[in-house]
């Protein structure tokens, strides 16, 4: 079994400037062709708005205004927090 890689990751709201970290996870095996992505805590005031095991394609909906954006876009990563490459 492939250990998991987790990290944090800042969410930001574009709307409304709501702000917080997410933990997430993948597996560290490289060979697989599927990250196995899960977000193992949201911050408080987002939701899950589509979960998908691909970052890309994972939906977060802002609480507080409603706006709705993609997990993997330009965002910033916790002190010690960006994932290993």
């Amino acid at each position: 079994m492939a250990a998991r890689d987790r990290y944090s990751r800042k969410l930001e709201c574009s709307q409304c400037g709501n702000v917080g970290f997410a933990e997430v996870s993948e597996t560290d095996d490289r060979r697989q062709g599927n990250r196995d992505f899960r977000i193992d805590e949201l911050p408080k005031g987002f939701l899950t708005e589509f979960a998908s095991t691909d970052p890309r394609k994972y939906m977060i909906r802002c609480s507080q205004c409603g706006h709705k954006f993609r997990f993997e876009q330009k965002t910033v990563y916790a002190p010690g927090g960006e994932p290993r490459r």
